[in-house]
């Protein structure tokens, strides 16, 4: 099939690669450099990097207002287009033009988490379970019909970023499912209950509240890791909290104990990875070699 990739993260990578080996990508749609890092030179997006690795043409608009724009997309006589991530939202015009429409790969199982952050957010709000759906866009915010879907168990101490990684492969494997019976799989309307919103994470957010039960900070931290990243201070210093699981044990919440356990409004959490200032992820037997845990977080 003729198709159009439009994505942004490294969360997109992967499906971008897949679709490469499979189809023809006739144009690959990204958001424009930003500028990053010490220097803040513009840096292109993962996936405007990988796309050009694969001499694939990339195409950065800052919208789609422009006629000139929507023109073009249309010129491209996609059979479809596949979104995933892409971070910039579609006219009609565009959703209209490829002549199987536009397909988004979301990571959650809708209509649980619509919106920015649903990675995130379920590891946060403590789901048992999440996954991928592969949705027919429509104008509404990922309200679209689902053609295929995909459950996942969440691990105890599983991190955002592991989830994305496992979300990631699962969503192009899908993708791929989707076109090759795109003509046969029936359409489902999403259901009107359930609904949540997936709000873009917010850095002020990751302060840990050692007051909060400690299933609440296990899962801010691991739900955060690795960005923004929850943080507590000590001695003046913002230590990034990477990894985390709950003990059945109780103290004074922010009391500390060996080997990186804080006790929090109810149980007690034991930190197995963090970051120092301007130093790598370690595991927190090797950090506290060099800092020393006060007694209390608070």
């Amino acid at each position: 099939m003729r198709v159009v990739f439009m994505g942004t993260p490294d969360f997109s990578v992967p499906v971008l690669e897949t679709l490469h080996a499979e189809h023809e990508i006739v144009a690959v749609y990204s958001q424009p450099p930003r500028p990053a890092g010490r220097g803040k030179k513009e840096r292109p997006s993962p996936v405007h990097a990988r796309a050009l690795e694969l001499g694939l043409a990339v195409r950065t608009p800052v919208n789609f207002k422009q006629t000139e724009t929507r023109e073009a997309f249309a010129a491209l006589g996609a059979d479809v287009a596949v979104v995933v991530a892409y971070g910039l939202i579609l006219p009609q015009a565009i959703l209209d033009a490829p002549r199987k429409g536009c397909l988004n790969i979301h990571a959650s199982l809708l209509p649980r988490w619509r919106g920015a952050a649903p990675i995130h957010r379920a590891i946060m709000s403590g789901d048992a379970a999440t996954g991928v759906c592969i949705m027919q866009m429509e104008a509404g915010l990922d309200t679209g019909p689902v053609l295929l879907r995909e459950e996942t168990t969440i691990g105890a101490s599983e991190t955002t970023g592991e989830l994305h990684d496992r979300l990631s492969a699962m969503g192009a494997r899908l993708i791929v499912q989707a076109l090759a019976r795109i003509d046969a799989l029936t359409p489902e309307a999403q259901p009107s209950e359930g609904v949540t919103y997936a709000q873009k994470i917010d850095k002020a957010e990751a302060h840990v509240d050692w007051t909060e039960a400690a299933e609440e900070v296990c899962r801010k931290i691991n739900g955060l890791s690795p960005f923004p990243g929850a943080w507590t201070e000590i001695d003046g210093e913002r230590i990034k909290l990477l990894r985390a699981e709950v003990l059945d044990s109780e103290g004074a919440a922010g009391t500390t104990a060996e080997a990186f356990v804080v006790y929090c409004g109810t149980g007690a959490v034991r930190v197995l990875e963090a970051q120092r200032e301007g130093k790598r992820p370690m595991p927190t037997t090797e950090l506290l070699k060099g800092l020393t845990l006060p007694a209390s977080l608070i």
